[in-house]
C-alpha cells in the first residue's frame, strides 16, 4: 500500500465587500506579497535569507538533540520531574507524546517550502547583466533544500520529496521512494558544488562569512553518498553521483579548499577552551566547512530565532557550576563514550564534562537530575564569567534562547575521515594520510596512529565527532545489527536499560498528526504502531 501525506498550507482569507473592480484588480500598495515581491536582486536576497533563517530553529525536540539521545553516546536525561519524552527517544518508545518528532518534521519542511518559493520566482527577478548572481542564489537555495531533505530522510526514511510548492490537489502526495528523494538531494548538492566559486568564507571579516560554499556542497555530497550507498546497499548515489565522482569531490575539499585542522582540538568550543585554559579559536576558524551561525542579539525576545536554543538543553542542570552555565541537563553522556577514549587522547576532556574528575560538586538529587552518569556535554555547553554568572545572562540575554555558539554541521576533520573512508579501496596511502592527520592532532604525536581500515575509521568518527549529530547515522548506515550491538545497554540498572528495536529499521516515528491528516492513507513507519 502506498503511503500518503497531507500537507496543509494556511492562507489568510479577506472578505471584501462593496469594492469596485478597480480596487480588486490593483496590486497591494504597501504589503509585500509573492505577486509583487520578486522583482529585484535585493528581493531575491531577502528570500534567500529567509531560507537560511530556518537553520537557526534547532532546539528542544530538534534534529541534533533527538539523534544524539538515540545513539549510544547519550541517555535521555533532563529532570526527574520532566516528561518522559527524552526517555522514549532513548529507549525507542512512542507512547506519551505522539508529536515528539514534530519539530524536526515542521522545521525541515518549512525550510524546503521557503527554498522552493525562491527557486520558483528566481526567474521573475530582473538580474540585468548579473546572471552569475542568479546562479549563485539558486545554488545556495538548492543546497539548503538538499540539507533539509537529507535531515528528514535520515530520520524518517521515505519522505515526500518536494521540488516545488504544492498545489491544492497535491495535498495528499505519496511518500517518495528513497531513490527519488536522494536523486533530488544529489542533484541539488551537485548543482551547488558545480556552480559556486572556490572562495572560503570561514573568516568573519569576509563579507560573505557564513554562507554556503562549493566546499560545503562537495563535502555534503560525500556524506549523502556514504549514507545512501551504505544504508540502501547501493553502488552510487541514486544514479546521480558515482563513487569515483564522490571521491573526486571529497578529495577536492581536502586538497584545494583552504580548510584545515586547527592546532588544538579544545580550542574549537567555548567551554572546552575555557575549562582547559587554552585560547578559543573563534567561530570563524578554518576548520568549519559548514556551520549554522548564531548570535545573542535577540536579548530575550522569544519571537526571534537568533540565538542557539539547543545549548540550554544539554547544559548543567540546577544552576551554574564552575566554568559551566546552567541548563536543563538533557542527554547525559554515557560512560561508554567516556571510556572509549584512549589515555592521552585530548578529545575526551574537550568533549565531556567529568564532574568527579574536574572536582565539581554536583548533587544529582538536589538538582533533580535524571539519569545522572557523572558525565555531561562540554561541547556546546554555555559558560560563566569570572564572577561565576552565566555569561549570556550577565550580558542581558535569556539563558534559554540567547546562547550564541555556532553548530558545526561539517568540520574539516569530518572531511578527512570521509576521504579516508571513500579512498580506502582505491588510494590506501591517501586514506592513511587523512586518518593520520586526525589522530595526530588528537594525541599530539604520531605514535598513536593506527592502520586505515573501515573499523578504525568508524571508531575515529565516534571519538572525533562525538555529540555533533553524526554517531546515530554512522551506526544505522552500517546495518541494524551494528546499531543494536552498539546502542543496547544494560547493567547500570533499569533507568539506563536501552533496547534498540531493529524492526524500526532505524527510522523515527512520524508525527501522529500527519497520519490523522491523511485520513489513514499514510502509514506509520515500521515498528511504531
Amino acid at each position: 500500500m502506498k503511503n500518503y501525506i497531507k500537507i496543509f498550507a494556511l492562507t489568510s482569507l479577506f472578505v471584501l465587500g462593496s469594492c469596485s473592480d478597480d480596487f480588486i484588480n490593483n496590486e497591494p500598495y504597501t504589503d509585500k506579497v509573492e505577486d509583487n515581491f520578486y522583482k529585484t536582486p535585493e528581493d531575491a536576497f531577502e528570500g534567500l535569507v529567509a531560507v537560511y533563517d530556518v537553520l537557526q530553529r534547532e532546539g528542544y525536540g530538534g534534529w541534533l538533540l533527538t539523534t544524539e539521545i538515540a545513539s549510544d553516546d547519550c541517555y535521555g536525561g533532563f529532570g526527574t520531574a520532566d516528561n518522559n519524552v527524552s526517555l522514549e527517544w532513548d529507549r525507542f518508545q512512542f507512547s506519551s507524546d505522539k508529536e515528539m518528532n514534530k519539530p524536526v518534521w515542521e522545521t525541515c519542511y518549512m525550510g524546503i517550502y521557503r527554498a522552493n518559493i525562491l527557486l520558483e520566482n528566481i526567474g521573475n527577478v530582473d538580474w540585468g547583466s548579473d546572471e552569475d548572481l542568479k546562479v549563485r542564489y539558486e545554488a545556495e537555495a538548492r543546497f539548503l533544500r538538499a540539507h533539509f531533505h537529507f535531515e528528514l530522510a535520515r530520520v524518517f526514511g521515505d519522505i515526500v520529496a518536494l521540488d516545488h510548492t504544492l498545489t491544492a490537489d497535491e495535498f495528499e502526495s505519496p511518500r517518495s521512494p528513497a531513490e527519488v528523494t536522494y536523486a533530488l538531494i544529489a542533484e541539488d548538492f551537485k548543482f551547488a558544488a558545480d556552480n559556486l566559486g572556490s572562495e572560503n568564507y570561514s573568516q568573519p571579516s569576509n563579507a560573505n562569512y557564513g554562507r554556503i560554499t562549493k566546499w560545503a556542497a562537495e563535502a555534503y555530497l560525500a556524506k549523502a553518498f556514504l549514507f545512501y550507498t551504505n544504508y540502501y546497499n547501493a553502488t552510487d548515489l541514486a544514479g546521480v553521483v558515482s563513487k569515483s565522482e564522490a571521491v573526486t569531490y571529497i578529495n577536492d575539499v581536502v586538497n584545494n579548499s583552504g580548510h584545515d585542522l586547527i592546532g588544538d582540538f579544545a580550542s574549537l568550543w567555548v567551554a572546552s577552551a575555557s575549562s582547559l585554559e587554552v585560547p578559543y579559536a573563534g567561530e570563524g576558524n578554518t576548520e568549519m566547512v559548514f556551520a549554522i551561525r548564531y548570535n545573542s542579539t535577540g536579548n530575550g525576545d522569544w519571537n526571534l530565532h537568533e540565538g542557539n536554543r539547543f545549548q540550554v538543553n544539554i547544559a548543567v542542570r540546577g544552576g551554574n557550576l564552575g566554568p559551566y552555565a546552567q541548563g536543563w541537563g538533557g542527554a547525559t553522556v554515557t560512560p561508554a563514550l567516556f571510556n572509549a577514549y584512549q589515555a592521552g587522547d585530548t578529545r575526551r576532556d574537550a568533549t565531556i564534562i567529568d564532574f568527579a574528575g574536574e572536582g565539581l560538586d554536583f548533587d544529582a538529587e538536589t538538582r533533580g537530575q535524571r539519569q545522572f552518569t557523572g558525565y555531561a556535554w562540554k561541547k556546546f555547553c554555555p559558560i560563566t564569567n569570572e564572577a561565576g554568572e552565566g555569561l549570556v545572562s550577565a550580558n542581558g540575554g535569556d539563558f534559554q534562547i540567547d546562547n550564541y555558539e555556532d553548530y558545526p554541521v561539517i568540520r574539516f576533520s569530518d572531511v578527512l575521515l570521509m576521504a579516508a573512508e571513500l579512498n580506502l579501496d582505491s588510494n590506501a596511502g591517501f586514506a592513511q594520510t587523512c586518518l593520520d592527520r586526525v589522530r595526530e592532532r588528537a594525541f599530539g604525536d604520531d605514535t598513536h596512529n593506527v592502520t586505515a581500515s573501515m573499523e578504525n575509521i568508524m571508531t575515529e568518527r565516534r571519538l572525533e565527532l562525538a555529540l555533533e549529530g553524526q554517531r546515530y547515522f554512522d551506526l544505522i548506515r552500517k546495518g541494524m545489527s551494528t546499531a543494536k550491538t552498539a546502542i543496547d545497554a544494560s547493567g547500570m540498572g533499569g533507568e539506563f536499560d536501552v533496547n534498540f528495536r531493529t524492526e524500526t529499521q532505524g527510522w523515527f516515528p512520524i508525527p501522529q498528526s500527519q497520519i490523522l491528516l491523511s485520513n489513514g492513507a499514510m502509514q506509520q513507519n515500521p515498528g511504531w504502531n
